[in-house]
């Protein structure tokens, strides 16, 4: 998996915790070899009646938004009113719902897409973004090269926690989203919604990323400073910083050179929020089939199967 800086200087190869590679391979040779599964939560039930009709989708190389226009398309409707709980790789094969408003038993087409509807049920609302819990996945790596007794013993590692950085697909190839996001903090006046949206997000995250890496840095990413109760990191905006003194001056230090940022984040709309620093994959268990590695784990929403991989080896992909 290999990590690029942007155009504009944005290095994306943010610090490791836990040493150098293990191992070497290839990544996403197939859609096949990487699966995401969308969870919903375990309390979460479907009304069974209302407007909206919710589709469970199976999509191959696919972009949700490419879904939900599509879908919005077929079904006559604005792409705003399609409801998805989040967005999902597209170089993979991936399983996730979809809610369209539309009255009685029409089936939306996904004609022109590798795409097809696994079940449907009707519910009185709209998905959200954040609603479901997490996904689970299914990677396979091929043509992995390394020591399988180190390869086992970075896996039981990675299995503890790793730092719980945003994936570069966040913002964008090559970090373009970040080139995008520099050019809206320049505005006098910033609009969320839309592009823009993304770009504030891709900048959030970026911050946040940079705090998460001096924490790496310092070896504070996986110990509580005075006064946490887990290591948190910001996502800026507007209000107060929850922070303790202590994470609070370290924040400071890692964003000193951003505050045009921090001053944009706060006028868009955004609101002070925190996000742990240390992301622990659930259920992690791993296979050799000849010399492809198959890793399986469940993560929650907004956290990245690449902060695992990144721990684990340099794997390059198509």
């Amino acid at each position: 998996m290999e990590r690029h800086a942007g155009e504009a200087g944005f290095d994306l190869a943010f610090p490791r915790a836990l040493g150098s590679p293990v191992c070497s391979g290839r990544l996403r040779t197939v859609p096949e070899d990487f699966t995401v599964e969308e969870l919903l939560p375990a309390d979460f039930a479907f009304s069974g009646a209302g407007e909206h009709l919710c589709l469970e989708i199976r999509k191959r190389g696919e972009n949700s938004r490419w879904v939900a226009r599509r879908l919005a398309v077929a079904a006559g409707v604005a792409e705003a009113d399609v409801g998805f709980c989040g967005l999902k790789d597209r170089h993979a094969v991936t399983t996730q719902w979809f809610s369209v408003p539309v009255r009685g038993d029409a089936m939306p087409e996904l004609d022109g897409l590798d795409a097809e509807i696994l079940s449907r049920q009707r519910h009185r609302t709209k998905l959200r973004r954040g609603m479901h819990a997490g996904n689970r996945f299914r990677i396979r790596l091929r043509a992995v090269a390394g020591d399988r007794e180190a390869i086992a013993a970075r896996l039981r590692q990675l299995a503890q926690g790793v730092p719980n950085y945003f994936g570069s697909q966040r913002f964008g190839i090559a970090g373009n989203n970040l080139v995008a996001a520099q050019a809206l903090m320049q505005q006098s006046r910033i609009r969320g919604g839309g592009r823009n949206g993304l770009y504030l997000s891709a900048a959030r995250s970026w911050l946040f990323n940079l705090v998460l890496a001096a924490r790496v840095r310092d070896g504070s990413w996986k110990r509580p400073l005075e006064g946490e109760i887990r290591p948190e990191g910001p996502l800026w905006g507007r209000g107060r910083s929850p922070a303790t003194p202590a994470a609070a001056a370290v924040e400071a230090a890692a964003l000193a050179d951003w505050h045009a940022w921090c001053h944009a984040l706060e006028h868009a709309g955004l609101h002070q929020e925190r996000r742990a620093l240390v992301l622990v994959p659930e259920a992690l268990s791993w296979r050799w089939q000849d010399a492809d590695l198959v890793l399986d784990f469940r993560l929650g929403r907004g956290e990245f199967a690449t902060a695992l991989l990144t721990e684990l080896g340099e794997f390059a992909a198509p």
